[in-house]
């Protein structure tokens, strides 16, 4: 079982919270010991702890994609898996999608 932490404040900064994310996604060791992922912005900040079931050496999170010039245009983490994810990559590579 994965594990997310992290907040969204439109007050201030997140990126100074570094420390206190960590020790947050540190607490959930136990149900993602494969892996861990951080991400922070000005006004948000995710944590990730991965337990991997499928995709053993891909899936870090959180996942980033694209670009809106300053940084990635959606960063996304979550705690589950998709299973049906070769149907989803083929249909969304007919549609124009790299991966």
């Amino acid at each position: 079982m994965c594990g997310i932490a992290g907040w969204v404040d439109f007050d201030h900064d997140a990126v100074p919270e570094r420390a206190l994310l960590e020790r947050m996604t540190g607490t959930m060791a136990c149900r993602g010991p494969d892996d861990q992922g951080l991400w922070l912005d000005h006004h948000v900040a995710l944590g990730h702890r991965r337990l991997a079931i499928i995709d053993l050496d891909g899936g870090r999170q959180p996942m980033q994609a694209g670009t809106d010039g300053s940084g990635p245009a959606v960063v996304l983490t979550y705690s589950g898996e998709v299973y049906n994810f070769k149907e989803l990559r083929a249909t969304l590579r007919d549609r124009g999608h790299r991966f």
